[in-house]
């Protein structure tokens, strides 16, 4: 039989997934998503899944704080008998959880219990892993701690950003969700309880995280520049004698050999489609940025606008 599913979530990964429960047979009787950003710089904001709710008559609910007791009362007039949440972005009361018969299961964007926390999909990239996943878990009080009901996993690119791992991760998302929701309609779902003594937990980044530390190791670079993409974005600022610094963001490099006496930051070299800058212990070839105030381009196009010189620094 169809069930009355609730659906909690905003963003990337969670769009695919509702597309495809309303989609299906079940029913979705209400979509809580975060509140409509207003306000400068927030004038284009789009969000597709309170569109699609729209558009399929789904009532869109979007209290500010989810723990009021209006917004309780608005989501138990729902009579959902499971919730699904996917990178909503607020903490659920253990009285939300336990609204629904089937209670509330949560599409998390790593392997559990490696990465618990709001950013998952960033430390898989930062920290060099060779895969990522999708995990269901019933959501319970302590973050990302519920039993597992299912996962999927996939090989992280060599070159592959967060949000290009996210794009992927988010296509394999629906199905393993769809097959869950069959499980536990079925009352044959299997839950296995996490190994807590492997959890990892990662928090919120903040536009600051995103400056590249030039002392580091050029593996952990460029990491941290595909690991930054698209948000907060890797950045540095690059100091010129005579020019006041420019800020922008680095968005690709290669790993090179070096022995150079430099301090980390210093440009090493200049050639046609690259600049070399010194890092802990060996050196990165820059082949694309976005400087503040223009569109990406390739490192050659930059330096036929810009010169930069051997002993130039960024930091």
């Amino acid at each position: 039989m169809p069930l009355r599913i609730g659906f909690l979530g905003t963003g990337r990964l969670a769009m695919p997934v509702f597309q495809a429960i309303c989609d299906s047979p079940h029913q979705v009787c209400g979509l809580m998503t975060q509140p409509d950003r207003t306000g400068p710089g927030h004038h284009r904001h789009r969000n597709p899944l309170k569109e699609l709710a729209i558009e399929r008559g789904i009532p869109v609910l979007q209290p500010v704080r989810i723990k009021r007791p209006e917004a309780v009362a608005e989501l138990r007039a729902l009579d959902p008998e499971l919730f699904v949440v996917a990178a909503y972005g607020q903490i659920l009361s253990q009285e939300i959880l336990d609204l629904p018969r089937l209670g509330t299961i949560n599409v998390h964007a790593s392997l559990l219990p490696r990465y618990r926390g709001a950013t998952p999909i960033h430390a898989s990239v930062l920290n060099g892993d060779a895969e990522s996943g999708i995990t269901i878990i019933r959501l319970v009080q302590e973050l990302d701690a519920g039993p597992m009901l299912g996962c999927v996993t996939t090989p992280i690119g060599c070159k592959e950003t967060t949000g290009e791992l996210e794009d992927r991760l988010a296509s394999l998302a629906p199905e393993l969700t769809l097959r869950v929701i069959a499980e536990l309609e079925a009352e044959t779902a299997v839950e296995t309880a996490q190994d807590a003594s492997l959890a990892t937990h990662v928090g919120k980044l903040s536009k600051a995280d995103g400056r590249i530390e030039w002392s580091q190791s050029a593996k952990q670079i460029e990491r941290h520049v595909r690991g930054m993409q698209p948000w907060p974005g890797p950045f540095t600022q690059l100091h010129q004698a005579d020019k006041p610094p420019l800020r922008m963001q680095v968005l690709e490099v290669d790993p090179v050999f070096s022995e150079s006496p430099s301090p980390p930051g210093d440009v090493i070299d200049v050639a046609g489609d690259s600049i070399t800058l010194r890092c802990g212990d060996a050196a990165v070839r820059v082949l694309r940025v976005h400087p503040d105030g223009k569109r990406p381009m390739p490192v050659a196009e930059f330096l036929r606008g810009r010169r930069v010189q051997i002993g130039d620094r960024c930091e």
